[in-house]
């Protein structure tokens, strides 16, 4: 599980600098509303892989203990992507919709990155 955490900590750094990156883009070009959309994404994205990593936490310690095996938490994932592209159609002049569903997938495309670099710093 210190893997799972130092991934999520990684995690969390990408996310500032995207953040960062992003209201840049927000703040000083015209394209204001892909900027938003992507951070607002990535913020529910990254809280996606925070939920992910609670679960997993509980999930390896019912193995260890013996007890009942509680859910990954998929429901609670999907509903806040839901809530994301929600939040992007009620709201279409701050957020766009596609650049949201990108930035819910950046977390994920972290992780594939980090795992690669990983990978090859292994061999």
């Amino acid at each position: 599980m210190l893997d799972l955490h130092h991934i999520f900590a990684m995690q969390k750094k990408a996310l500032f600098f995207l953040l960062a990156v992003c209201a840049l883009g927000w703040g000083f070009s015209p394209y204001d509303s892909i900027f938003a959309g992507i951070a607002l994404g990535a913020f529910f994205g990254t809280y996606n892989f925070w939920i992910l990593v609670r679960r997993m936490e509980k999930f390896d310690r019912s193995i260890s203990e013996g007890t009942k095996v509680a859910s990954i938490g998929t429901a609670l994932r999907f509903g806040s992507g839901v809530a994301a592209v929600a939040i992007a159609i009620s709201l279409p002049q701050y957020f766009h919709l596609i650049s949201t569903v990108i930035g819910l997938m950046i977390p994920y495309v972290f992780l594939v990155i980090e795992r690669i670099v990983h990978y090859t710093k292994s061999r």
